[in-house]
């Protein structure tokens, strides 16, 4: 079977190899120059399946509050009059509940568990490298009540099977000695030892070399403009680059997958939540993480990447916007320095940002459209590198009508009919 895949992110990408090496002729259309230039650039770098949590949370609009009055919030909301925002922030807060919050989570860590042995299998298969450890992630907290407020997340977690160990600080240090000279500060954390870190970068192209070595056809530069319809199908994809046709099509367009879709009468709520990070070079490495630090005051992920520190966080409701503000900078610098001080050379820190594509109840959407050949594998908002491996296998078996390996109920569109 033809199909094309559009969008070149770690989503994009995976979902390629999976269908390409099922026998499938598979076109990839992305309008930047190389793969994974956008959103999965610079993430936080955590595959962290076990924190597969939605934002939608108990609690979270009394906090969101708090928030808007720090001086290094985690969340960020610039005033806006349009509708499609505020839409998406009424749903989301819809999701707040004790009830669906469990739901959501159960659906997220379902997807997140089977993506990470997905990965697992792939690295074994393939021999692919990209700064990967496998030295679990700890979610520090600064409070004992931030520390009491886990017990909902430890219920889902027991609940799925998830291995998981509550440390006071002294046990802390134990996994993450840089944290010694500020034990003081750490009431205690969560950590869940099967989690992994890399850099989502160097896996996309070096997965891309291998996918192109199964026969997938990589387009750059490439602009869609418009999915033809014809029969409840899509005909053909009218690109700036001419015409492509196709037995099926994937979109996973991460935050531009709405927009790109709303001409055929699909609401995608999908909304670019905006995200940042820092990349810093290691200068002393006894000073640096080990693996991923959950720093919960702050909603930011430390992670090491092979000489690096990717510091990344926050989420700011502002729509297409990209700018780069000192300020948030600042936070990021904050948060790895409180904990971290010294281990690396923040003068030399790359800042980034990106847009991710985010549902109002945390769960990515994917599987089957209402048109015949359409799939959607995109709203991944945070963890697209955690989910990334497990997406594509599922939607590869969807396409293929097989039935995937893990239940997929509440992965598709239906579950906001």
């Amino acid at each position: 079977m033809k199909i094309t895949v559009l969008g070149a992110g770690v989503i994009g990408v995976t979902t390629a190899y999976y269908l390409a090496k099922s026998g499938h002729e598979v076109t990839v259309l992305e309008r930047q120059s190389g793969p994974a230039l956008e959103t999965s650039y610079a993430n936080a770098g955590e595959i962290s399946p076990g924190y597969a949590s939605p934002w939608a949370a108990p609690g979270i609009p009394q906090k969101a509050i708090k928030w808007l009055f720090m001086k290094h919030a985690p969340l960020i909301i610039r005033p806006t009059f349009d509708p499609a925002t505020w839409a998406w922030v009424i749903a989301m807060l819809r999701n707040c509940t004790s009830a669906r919050y469990a739901t959501n989570k159960s659906r997220m860590v379902r997807l997140a568990e089977y993506s990470r042995d997905c990965l697992i299998d792939l690295r074994s298969e393939t021999g692919i490298s990209y700064d990967e450890r496998s030295k679990g992630t700890l979610q520090l907290f600064r409070t004992q009540k931030q520390l009491d407020a886990i017990a909902k997340d430890i219920e889902v977690l027991a609940k799925d099977g998830v291995p998981f160990e509550v440390l006071d600080a002294a046990r802390c240090v134990s996994v993450e000695p840089g944290l010694a000279p500020v034990r003081h500060k750490i009431v205690g954390g969560l950590r869940l030892p099967n989690d992994e870190t890399g850099d989502c970068y160097k896996f996309t192209n070096e997965l891309a070399k291998r996918a192109e070595a199964l026969g997938v056809r990589f387009v750059y530069g490439v602009d869609v403009q418009k999915l033809n319809i014809d029969n409840n199908r899509v005909d053909t994809v009218l690109t700036s680059q001419g015409i492509f046709s196709a037995d099926t099509v994937v979109a996973a367009f991460g935050s531009f997958t709405p927009t790109l879709l709303k001409p055929l009468g699909l609401k995608i709520p999908i909304y670019p939540v905006k995200g940042y990070s820092i990349t810093v070079p290691i200068i002393d490495e006894s000073r640096a993480p080990v693996s991923t630090i959950m720093d919960e005051t702050f909603k930011i992920a430390i992670t090491r990447l092979g000489d690096r520190i990717r510091v990344g966080g926050m989420a700011e409701i502002a729509r297409y916007n990209r700018d780069l503000p000192p300020v948030r900078k600042a936070t990021l610098v904050h948060s790895v320095e409180d904990l971290f001080a010294g281990a690396g050379d923040e003068r030399s820190a790359q800042f980034w940002c990106g847009l991710r594509p985010m549902t109002p109840d945390g769960t990515p959407i994917v599987g089957k459209t209402a048109y015949d050949n359409l799939f959607i594998n995109s709203g991944h908002g945070t963890l697209g590198w955690t989910m990334a491996c497990g997406s594509g296998r599922v939607l590869t078996d969807l396409i293929n009508r097989v039935s995937p390996q893990i239940p997929t109920e509440g992965f598709d569109l239906t579950r906001y009919a």
